[in-house]
Protein backbone atom coordinates (compact mmCIF):
# COMPACT_ATOMS: atom_id res chain seq x y z
CA UNK A 1 0.00 0.00 0.00
CA UNK A 2 1.53 3.33 -0.99
CA UNK A 3 1.53 6.54 1.00
CA UNK A 4 -0.85 8.03 -1.50
CA UNK A 5 -3.28 5.14 -1.08
CA UNK A 6 -3.31 5.69 2.67
CA UNK A 7 -3.75 9.45 2.46
CA UNK A 8 -7.58 9.60 2.30
CA UNK A 9 -7.94 7.44 5.41
CA UNK A 10 -5.94 9.64 7.79
CA UNK A 11 -8.98 11.64 8.91
CA UNK A 12 -11.05 8.52 9.55
CA UNK A 13 -8.10 6.84 11.27
CA UNK A 14 -7.68 9.78 13.65
CA UNK A 15 -11.43 9.76 14.28
CA UNK A 16 -11.32 6.02 15.04
CA UNK A 17 -8.53 6.51 17.59
CA UNK A 18 -10.36 9.53 19.04
CA UNK A 19 -13.43 7.39 19.68
CA UNK A 20 -11.37 5.17 21.97
CA UNK A 21 -10.15 8.11 24.04
CA UNK A 22 -13.63 9.66 24.02
CA UNK A 23 -15.27 6.50 25.34
CA UNK A 24 -12.63 6.11 28.02
CA UNK A 25 -13.08 9.71 29.20
CA UNK A 26 -16.87 9.50 28.99
CA UNK A 27 -16.99 6.26 30.97
CA UNK A 28 -14.77 7.78 33.62
CA UNK A 29 -17.27 10.53 34.43
CA UNK A 30 -20.66 9.24 33.31
CA UNK A 31 -20.79 6.40 35.85
CA UNK A 32 -20.03 8.43 38.99
CA UNK A 33 -23.08 10.62 38.57
CA UNK A 34 -25.32 7.52 38.65
CA UNK A 35 -23.81 5.93 41.77
CA UNK A 36 -26.43 7.36 44.19
CA UNK A 37 -29.23 5.96 42.02
CA UNK A 38 -27.51 2.57 41.76
CA UNK A 39 -27.11 2.65 45.54
CA UNK A 40 -30.85 3.13 45.98
CA UNK A 41 -31.66 0.48 43.37
CA UNK A 42 -29.71 -2.23 45.21
CA UNK A 43 -30.18 -0.75 48.72
CA UNK A 44 -26.45 -0.35 49.33
CA UNK A 45 -24.23 2.05 51.24
CA UNK A 46 -22.23 4.69 49.39
CA UNK A 47 -18.95 2.94 50.20
CA UNK A 48 -20.21 -0.37 48.79
CA UNK A 49 -21.64 1.08 45.58
CA UNK A 50 -18.36 2.87 44.93
CA UNK A 51 -16.98 -0.51 43.84
CA UNK A 52 -18.73 0.05 40.51
CA UNK A 53 -16.11 2.70 39.83
CA UNK A 54 -13.28 1.20 41.88
CA UNK A 55 -13.34 -2.22 40.20
CA UNK A 56 -13.09 -0.67 36.74
CA UNK A 57 -10.10 1.39 37.84
CA UNK A 58 -8.28 -1.51 39.51
CA UNK A 59 -8.56 -3.83 36.50
CA UNK A 60 -7.69 -1.03 34.08
CA UNK A 61 -4.57 -0.15 36.09
CA UNK A 62 -3.44 -3.75 36.20
CA UNK A 63 -3.95 -4.38 32.48
CA UNK A 64 -2.72 -1.36 30.53
CA UNK A 65 0.97 -2.33 30.52
CA UNK A 66 0.08 -5.91 29.62
CA UNK A 67 -1.90 -4.94 26.53
CA UNK A 68 0.66 -2.35 25.49
CA UNK A 69 3.21 -5.15 25.21
CA UNK A 70 0.75 -7.53 23.53
CA UNK A 71 0.00 -4.87 20.90
CA UNK A 72 3.70 -4.63 20.06
CA UNK A 73 3.68 -8.38 19.43
CA UNK A 74 0.39 -9.11 17.62
CA UNK A 75 -0.32 -5.69 16.14
CA UNK A 76 -2.43 -2.69 17.15
CA UNK A 77 -5.46 -3.49 15.04
CA UNK A 78 -6.17 -6.84 16.69
CA UNK A 79 -5.89 -5.40 20.19
CA UNK A 80 -7.91 -2.29 19.31
CA UNK A 81 -10.80 -4.13 17.66
CA UNK A 82 -10.86 -6.87 20.31
CA UNK A 83 -10.84 -4.22 23.04
CA UNK A 84 -13.85 -2.42 21.58
CA UNK A 85 -15.73 -5.72 21.26
CA UNK A 86 -15.06 -6.64 24.90
CA UNK A 87 -15.91 -3.13 26.08
CA UNK A 88 -19.19 -3.14 24.17
CA UNK A 89 -20.18 -6.62 25.37
CA UNK A 90 -19.28 -5.62 28.92
CA UNK A 91 -21.44 -2.51 28.63
CA UNK A 92 -24.36 -4.60 27.37
CA UNK A 93 -23.96 -7.06 30.24
CA UNK A 94 -23.72 -4.24 32.83
CA UNK A 95 -26.94 -2.72 31.50
CA UNK A 96 -29.03 -5.91 31.36
CA UNK A 97 -27.98 -8.69 33.71
CA UNK A 98 -27.52 -7.00 37.15
CA UNK A 99 -31.01 -5.47 37.07
CA UNK A 100 -32.59 -8.58 35.54
CA UNK A 101 -31.11 -10.90 38.18
CA UNK A 102 -31.11 -8.29 40.97
CA UNK A 103 -27.39 -8.80 41.63
CA UNK A 104 -25.01 -5.96 42.45
CA UNK A 105 -22.08 -8.38 42.35
CA UNK A 106 -22.82 -9.14 38.71
CA UNK A 107 -22.55 -5.42 37.99
CA UNK A 108 -19.13 -5.27 39.67
CA UNK A 109 -18.00 -8.42 37.85
CA UNK A 110 -19.02 -7.15 34.44
CA UNK A 111 -17.38 -3.80 35.18
CA UNK A 112 -14.15 -5.78 35.56
CA UNK A 113 -14.84 -7.44 32.20
CA UNK A 114 -15.56 -4.04 30.66
CA UNK A 115 -12.30 -2.71 32.12
CA UNK A 116 -10.27 -5.35 30.25
CA UNK A 117 -11.66 -3.98 26.99
CA UNK A 118 -11.10 -0.43 28.19
CA UNK A 119 -7.45 -1.19 28.94
CA UNK A 120 -6.99 -2.63 25.45
CA UNK A 121 -8.29 0.45 23.63
CA UNK A 122 -6.84 3.18 25.84
CA UNK A 123 -3.37 1.70 26.30
CA UNK A 124 -2.46 1.83 22.60
CA UNK A 125 -4.24 4.93 21.29
CA UNK A 126 -1.13 7.20 21.41
CA UNK A 127 0.96 4.40 19.91
CA UNK A 128 -1.38 4.18 16.92
CA UNK A 129 -0.82 7.87 16.21
CA UNK A 130 2.94 7.29 16.39
CA UNK A 131 2.75 4.19 14.17
CA UNK A 132 0.33 5.23 11.44
CA UNK A 133 0.30 9.03 11.21
CA UNK A 134 3.13 10.83 9.32
CA UNK A 135 5.55 12.86 11.42
CA UNK A 136 4.30 16.21 10.15
CA UNK A 137 0.74 15.35 11.20
CA UNK A 138 1.37 13.73 14.59
CA UNK A 139 0.99 16.97 16.54
CA UNK A 140 -2.34 17.89 14.98
CA UNK A 141 -3.61 14.30 15.33
CA UNK A 142 -2.73 14.18 19.03
CA UNK A 143 -4.38 17.56 19.53
CA UNK A 144 -7.63 16.29 18.00
CA UNK A 145 -7.52 13.14 20.13
CA UNK A 146 -6.96 15.12 23.34
CA UNK A 147 -9.88 17.35 22.35
CA UNK A 148 -12.13 14.29 22.18
CA UNK A 149 -10.83 13.30 25.63
CA UNK A 150 -11.78 16.69 27.04
CA UNK A 151 -15.18 16.48 25.34
CA UNK A 152 -15.87 13.08 26.91
CA UNK A 153 -14.89 14.38 30.33
CA UNK A 154 -17.00 17.51 29.91
CA UNK A 155 -20.26 15.93 28.79
CA UNK A 156 -20.02 12.80 30.95
CA UNK A 157 -21.74 14.19 34.07
CA UNK A 158 -24.52 15.97 32.18
CA UNK A 159 -25.24 13.03 29.86
CA UNK A 160 -25.13 10.62 32.78
CA UNK A 161 -27.47 12.82 34.80
CA UNK A 162 -29.99 13.11 31.96
CA UNK A 163 -29.97 9.37 31.22
CA UNK A 164 -30.27 8.44 34.89
CA UNK A 165 -33.04 10.93 35.62
CA UNK A 166 -35.23 10.45 32.55
CA UNK A 167 -34.54 6.79 31.65
CA UNK A 168 -32.64 4.63 34.15
CA UNK A 169 -29.10 4.07 35.40
CA UNK A 170 -28.71 1.13 32.99
CA UNK A 171 -28.62 3.61 30.09
CA UNK A 172 -25.21 4.93 31.16
CA UNK A 173 -23.96 1.56 29.87
CA UNK A 174 -26.35 1.19 26.93
CA UNK A 175 -25.05 4.44 25.42
CA UNK A 176 -21.67 2.72 24.88
CA UNK A 177 -23.18 0.03 22.64
CA UNK A 178 -23.92 2.00 19.42
CA UNK A 179 -20.62 3.88 19.79
CA UNK A 180 -18.77 0.60 20.26
CA UNK A 181 -20.40 -1.09 17.28
CA UNK A 182 -19.62 1.90 15.06
CA UNK A 183 -16.03 1.98 16.34
CA UNK A 184 -15.50 -1.72 15.56
CA UNK A 185 -16.82 -1.32 12.01
CA UNK A 186 -14.83 1.87 11.39
CA UNK A 187 -11.65 0.47 12.93
CA UNK A 188 -11.89 -2.69 10.84
CA UNK A 189 -11.94 -0.56 7.70
CA UNK A 190 -9.45 2.25 8.39
CA UNK A 191 -6.84 0.85 10.80
CA UNK A 192 -3.86 -0.65 8.92
CA UNK A 193 -2.76 -4.16 9.83
CA UNK A 194 0.78 -3.89 11.16
CA UNK A 195 3.34 -6.62 10.72
CA UNK A 196 3.81 -8.04 14.20
CA UNK A 197 7.14 -8.76 15.79
CA UNK A 198 8.48 -12.04 17.10
CA UNK A 199 7.34 -13.15 20.53
CA UNK A 200 10.98 -13.76 21.42
CA UNK A 201 11.34 -15.73 24.64
CA UNK A 202 7.59 -15.90 25.18
CA UNK A 203 5.07 -13.64 26.86
CA UNK A 204 6.25 -12.35 30.23
CA UNK A 205 3.59 -14.05 32.38
CA UNK A 206 5.35 -13.47 35.67
CA UNK A 207 5.81 -9.80 34.91
CA UNK A 208 2.16 -9.51 33.89
CA UNK A 209 1.03 -11.07 37.18
CA UNK A 210 3.30 -8.87 39.30
CA UNK A 211 2.32 -5.59 37.61
CA UNK A 212 -1.38 -6.46 37.71
CA UNK A 213 -1.22 -7.33 41.41
CA UNK A 214 1.00 -4.37 42.29
CA UNK A 215 -1.02 -1.69 40.49
CA UNK A 216 -4.38 -3.11 41.60
CA UNK A 217 -3.31 -3.23 45.27
CA UNK A 218 -1.71 0.21 45.09
CA UNK A 219 -4.82 1.89 43.72
CA UNK A 220 -7.08 -0.12 46.05
CA UNK A 221 -5.08 1.07 49.04
CA UNK A 222 -5.21 4.72 48.04
CA UNK A 223 -8.83 4.72 46.86
CA UNK A 224 -10.18 2.92 49.95
CA UNK A 225 -7.78 4.38 52.53
CA UNK A 226 -9.95 7.43 53.13
CA UNK A 227 -13.00 5.17 53.58
CA UNK A 228 -11.60 2.37 55.75
CA UNK A 229 -8.91 4.43 57.48
CA UNK A 230 -5.18 4.49 56.79
CA UNK A 231 -4.42 2.39 59.87
CA UNK A 232 -6.82 -0.35 58.78
CA UNK A 233 -4.93 -3.69 58.44
CA UNK A 234 -6.52 -4.26 55.01
CA UNK A 235 -5.19 -0.93 53.70
CA UNK A 236 -1.75 -1.41 55.24
CA UNK A 237 -1.59 -4.95 53.88
CA UNK A 238 -2.63 -3.89 50.37
CA UNK A 239 -0.03 -1.11 50.25
CA UNK A 240 2.73 -3.39 51.54
CA UNK A 241 1.74 -6.04 48.99
CA UNK A 242 1.76 -3.38 46.27
CA UNK A 243 5.28 -2.23 47.15
CA UNK A 244 6.59 -5.81 47.29
CA UNK A 245 4.90 -6.75 43.99
CA UNK A 246 6.12 -3.63 42.17
CA UNK A 247 9.63 -4.11 43.56
CA UNK A 248 9.69 -7.72 42.37
CA UNK A 249 8.31 -6.57 39.01
CA UNK A 250 11.17 -4.12 38.49
CA UNK A 251 13.76 -6.72 39.53
CA UNK A 252 12.21 -9.34 37.24
CA UNK A 253 11.94 -6.98 34.25
CA UNK A 254 15.59 -5.95 34.51
CA UNK A 255 16.64 -9.56 34.10
CA UNK A 256 14.09 -10.67 31.49
CA UNK A 257 15.13 -10.82 27.83
CA UNK A 258 11.83 -9.57 26.38
CA UNK A 259 10.28 -7.59 29.28
CA UNK A 260 6.72 -6.39 29.61
CA UNK A 261 8.16 -2.97 30.46
CA UNK A 262 11.69 -2.03 29.51
CA UNK A 263 12.79 -0.37 32.77
CA UNK A 264 16.00 0.76 31.09
CA UNK A 265 14.02 3.32 29.12
CA UNK A 266 13.87 5.37 32.31
CA UNK A 267 17.67 5.61 32.35
CA UNK A 268 17.14 8.24 29.68
CA UNK A 269 16.71 11.35 31.82
CA UNK A 270 14.59 13.07 29.20
CA UNK A 271 12.16 10.14 29.01
CA UNK A 272 11.99 9.97 32.80
CA UNK A 273 11.32 13.70 33.24
CA UNK A 274 8.69 13.78 30.48
CA UNK A 275 6.76 10.98 32.18
CA UNK A 276 7.20 12.72 35.53
CA UNK A 277 5.70 15.91 34.06
CA UNK A 278 2.78 13.89 32.72
CA UNK A 279 2.17 12.23 36.09
CA UNK A 280 2.47 15.47 38.10
CA UNK A 281 0.08 17.31 35.79
CA UNK A 282 -2.67 14.75 36.36
CA UNK A 283 -1.77 14.36 40.04
CA UNK A 284 -2.17 18.09 40.72
CA UNK A 285 -5.23 18.39 38.51
CA UNK A 286 -6.93 15.55 40.38
CA UNK A 287 -6.93 17.60 43.57
CA UNK A 288 -8.48 20.63 41.88
CA UNK A 289 -11.02 18.49 40.05
CA UNK A 290 -11.97 16.65 43.26
CA UNK A 291 -12.16 19.58 45.66
CA UNK A 292 -13.62 22.39 43.54
CA UNK A 293 -17.21 21.03 43.41
CA UNK A 294 -17.24 20.90 47.23
CA UNK A 295 -15.74 24.39 47.43
CA UNK A 296 -18.27 25.88 45.05
CA UNK A 297 -21.21 24.31 46.87
CA UNK A 298 -20.17 24.43 50.54
CA UNK A 299 -18.10 27.63 50.70
CA UNK A 300 -19.33 29.73 47.78
CA UNK A 301 -22.94 28.53 48.04
CA UNK A 302 -23.59 27.56 44.41
CA UNK A 303 -26.31 25.03 43.70
CA UNK A 304 -25.05 21.80 42.06
CA UNK A 305 -26.38 22.73 38.60
CA UNK A 306 -24.58 26.08 38.62
CA UNK A 307 -21.39 24.50 40.01
CA UNK A 308 -21.45 21.97 37.17
CA UNK A 309 -21.81 24.71 34.56
CA UNK A 310 -18.88 26.61 36.06
CA UNK A 311 -16.67 23.51 35.99
CA UNK A 312 -17.50 22.94 32.32
CA UNK A 313 -15.43 26.02 31.46
CA UNK A 314 -12.28 24.02 32.26
CA UNK A 315 -13.08 21.30 29.73
CA UNK A 316 -14.04 23.88 27.10
CA UNK A 317 -10.72 25.68 27.52
CA UNK A 318 -8.89 22.36 27.38
CA UNK A 319 -10.53 21.48 24.06
CA UNK A 320 -9.55 24.81 22.50
CA UNK A 321 -5.92 24.76 23.65
CA UNK A 322 -5.57 21.07 22.72
CA UNK A 323 -6.40 21.86 19.11
CA UNK A 324 -4.06 24.88 19.11
CA UNK A 325 -1.21 22.85 20.60
CA UNK A 326 -1.72 20.13 18.01
CA UNK A 327 -1.45 22.62 15.16
CA UNK A 328 1.66 24.28 16.62
CA UNK A 329 3.60 21.17 17.67
CA UNK A 330 5.43 20.53 14.42
CA UNK A 331 6.16 24.22 14.00
CA UNK A 332 7.45 25.09 17.48
CA UNK A 333 8.41 21.76 19.01
CA UNK A 334 7.03 20.30 22.20
CA UNK A 335 9.38 21.95 24.71
CA UNK A 336 8.25 25.53 24.02
CA UNK A 337 4.59 24.52 24.22
CA UNK A 338 5.23 22.62 27.46
CA UNK A 339 6.94 25.65 29.04
CA UNK A 340 4.07 27.95 28.04
CA UNK A 341 1.56 25.38 29.30
CA UNK A 342 3.38 25.09 32.63
CA UNK A 343 3.28 28.86 33.09
CA UNK A 344 -0.45 28.94 32.32
CA UNK A 345 -1.26 26.01 34.62
CA UNK A 346 0.80 27.45 37.49
CA UNK A 347 -0.88 30.82 37.03
CA UNK A 348 -4.26 29.13 37.26
CA UNK A 349 -3.19 27.28 40.42
CA UNK A 350 -1.94 30.57 41.92
CA UNK A 351 -5.18 32.37 41.11
CA UNK A 352 -7.26 29.60 42.64
CA UNK A 353 -5.47 29.96 45.98
CA UNK A 354 -7.23 33.34 46.29
CA UNK A 355 -10.78 32.02 46.14
CA UNK A 356 -13.07 33.28 48.87
CA UNK A 357 -16.75 32.86 49.69
CA UNK A 358 -17.58 36.18 48.01
CA UNK A 359 -15.35 35.61 44.97
CA UNK A 360 -17.23 36.62 41.77
CA UNK A 361 -18.21 33.83 39.40
CA UNK A 362 -16.18 35.44 36.63
CA UNK A 363 -13.00 35.05 38.72
CA UNK A 364 -13.72 31.36 39.36
CA UNK A 365 -14.27 30.80 35.64
CA UNK A 366 -11.02 32.68 34.89
CA UNK A 367 -9.10 30.30 37.18
CA UNK A 368 -10.62 27.27 35.48
CA UNK A 369 -9.95 28.66 32.00
CA UNK A 370 -6.27 29.13 32.86
CA UNK A 371 -6.01 25.57 34.20
CA UNK A 372 -7.91 24.14 31.21
CA UNK A 373 -5.82 26.06 28.68
CA UNK A 374 -2.64 24.86 30.36
CA UNK A 375 -3.78 21.24 30.50
CA UNK A 376 -4.80 21.16 26.85
CA UNK A 377 -1.53 22.76 25.77
CA UNK A 378 0.54 20.39 27.94
CA UNK A 379 -0.94 16.93 27.42
CA UNK A 380 -0.79 16.72 23.64
CA UNK A 381 2.83 17.91 23.15
CA UNK A 382 4.21 15.91 26.09
CA UNK A 383 2.47 12.75 24.86
CA UNK A 384 4.03 13.25 21.44
CA UNK A 385 7.45 13.98 22.94
CA UNK A 386 7.32 10.75 24.95
CA UNK A 387 6.19 8.64 22.01
CA UNK A 388 8.71 9.88 19.40
CA UNK A 389 11.67 9.71 21.81
CA UNK A 390 11.59 5.89 21.92
CA UNK A 391 12.06 3.11 19.34
CA UNK A 392 9.09 2.45 17.06
CA UNK A 393 9.00 -1.24 18.00
CA UNK A 394 8.28 -0.27 21.62
CA UNK A 395 5.51 2.22 20.87
CA UNK A 396 2.77 -0.01 22.31
CA UNK A 397 4.68 -0.43 25.55
CA UNK A 398 5.41 3.29 25.85
CA UNK A 399 1.82 4.19 24.98
CA UNK A 400 0.58 2.04 27.85
CA UNK A 401 2.99 3.83 30.18
CA UNK A 402 1.43 7.20 29.27
CA UNK A 403 -2.03 5.75 29.91
CA UNK A 404 -0.92 4.51 33.32
CA UNK A 405 0.72 7.87 34.06
CA UNK A 406 -2.61 9.54 33.31
CA UNK A 407 -5.09 7.83 35.64
CA UNK A 408 -2.96 6.22 38.39
CA UNK A 409 -1.71 9.62 39.66
CA UNK A 410 -5.27 10.94 39.56
CA UNK A 411 -6.47 8.17 41.89
CA UNK A 412 -3.53 8.58 44.25
CA UNK A 413 -3.87 12.36 44.00
CA UNK A 414 -7.47 12.33 45.21
CA UNK A 415 -6.41 10.45 48.35
CA UNK A 416 -3.43 12.80 48.82
CA UNK A 417 -5.55 15.94 48.54
CA UNK A 418 -8.20 14.49 50.80
CA UNK A 419 -5.55 14.00 53.48
CA UNK A 420 -4.24 17.56 53.04
CA UNK A 421 -7.78 18.92 53.15
CA UNK A 422 -8.70 17.10 56.37
CA UNK A 423 -5.39 17.66 58.15
CA UNK A 424 -5.43 21.31 57.10
CA UNK A 425 -8.82 21.82 58.73
CA UNK A 426 -7.66 20.05 61.91
CA UNK A 427 -4.47 22.13 62.08
CA UNK A 428 -6.32 25.41 61.61
CA UNK A 429 -8.99 24.52 64.16
CA UNK A 430 -6.41 23.40 66.72
CA UNK A 431 -3.65 25.98 66.44
CA UNK A 432 -5.28 29.21 65.28
CA UNK A 433 -8.15 29.61 67.67
CA UNK A 434 -10.94 28.99 65.23
CA UNK A 435 -12.96 27.42 68.02
CA UNK A 436 -12.95 30.81 69.76
CA UNK A 437 -14.79 32.40 66.85
CA UNK A 438 -18.51 32.92 66.62
CA UNK A 439 -20.25 29.60 65.85
CA UNK A 440 -21.70 30.95 62.63
CA UNK A 441 -18.20 31.51 61.18
CA UNK A 442 -16.50 28.34 62.40
CA UNK A 443 -17.67 26.12 59.55
CA UNK A 444 -16.67 28.62 56.89
CA UNK A 445 -13.22 29.38 58.40
CA UNK A 446 -12.31 25.72 58.87
CA UNK A 447 -13.53 24.67 55.43
CA UNK A 448 -11.86 27.61 53.70
CA UNK A 449 -8.56 26.86 55.44
CA UNK A 450 -8.62 23.24 54.31
CA UNK A 451 -9.27 24.29 50.73
CA UNK A 452 -6.58 27.00 50.82
CA UNK A 453 -3.88 24.57 51.93
CA UNK A 454 -4.95 22.01 49.32
CA UNK A 455 -4.94 24.55 46.49
CA UNK A 456 -1.51 25.77 47.66
CA UNK A 457 -0.22 22.20 47.16
CA UNK A 458 -1.25 22.34 43.50
CA UNK A 459 0.54 25.67 43.08
CA UNK A 460 3.76 24.20 44.50
CA UNK A 461 3.47 21.19 42.19
CA UNK A 462 2.86 23.62 39.32
CA UNK A 463 6.23 25.26 40.04
CA UNK A 464 7.92 21.83 39.98
CA UNK A 465 6.27 21.07 36.62
CA UNK A 466 7.54 24.39 35.24
CA UNK A 467 11.12 23.60 36.35
CA UNK A 468 10.93 20.18 34.70
CA UNK A 469 9.75 21.70 31.40
CA UNK A 470 12.90 23.83 31.38
CA UNK A 471 15.04 20.71 31.76
CA UNK A 472 13.45 18.43 29.13
CA UNK A 473 14.32 18.70 25.45
CA UNK A 474 12.84 17.86 22.08
CA UNK A 475 14.36 14.47 21.36
CA UNK A 476 13.42 12.46 18.28
CA UNK A 477 14.46 8.83 18.02
CA UNK A 478 16.28 7.84 14.79
CA UNK A 479 13.21 5.78 13.80
CA UNK A 480 11.42 9.09 13.13
CA UNK A 481 14.29 11.14 11.72
CA UNK A 482 15.49 11.97 8.24
CA UNK A 483 14.45 9.36 5.72
CA UNK A 484 12.38 7.56 8.31
CA UNK A 485 10.41 10.63 9.31
CA UNK A 486 7.43 9.82 7.15
CA UNK A 487 8.05 6.12 7.02
CA UNK A 488 5.23 4.41 8.83
CA UNK A 489 4.99 0.95 10.31
CA UNK A 490 5.00 -1.81 7.66
CA UNK A 491 1.51 -2.63 6.45
CA UNK A 492 -0.13 -5.78 5.24
CA UNK A 493 -2.21 -5.10 2.16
Amino acid sequence: MSQKDKEPSFGLLIFSISLAIFMSALDGTIVNIALPTISESFDLSSSTVSWVATMYLLVLAGCVLIFGKIADVIGFKRVFISGFILFTLGSLACGILPGLLDSFYLLVGFRAFQAVGGAMITSIAPAMVTAFIPMERKGKAMGIIMTFAALGTAIGPSVGGILTQYLSWEWIFFINIPIGIFAVILGSIVIPTSVHTSLGTGFDKKGAFLIFLGMAMLLFGFSEGTVLGWSNPVIIGSLVLALVSLGLFIWHELGYVDPLLDIRLFKNRNFLFLNLIFALVFFSFSGINYLLPFYLEYVSGYIPADAGMILTSLSAAMMISGLIAGMLFNRTGGKKLAIIAAVIITTGYFLITHLRADTPTAYVVLCLVFIGLGLGMMVSPVTNMIMISTPRKKSGMVSSVTSLARFAPMTIGIAFYNIIFIEGMVAIATHYGVTNSAPVTIQYEVLAAGFDISFLASFIIGIIIFILTLIVRDEVHPDYQDGDMNKEMPLVV
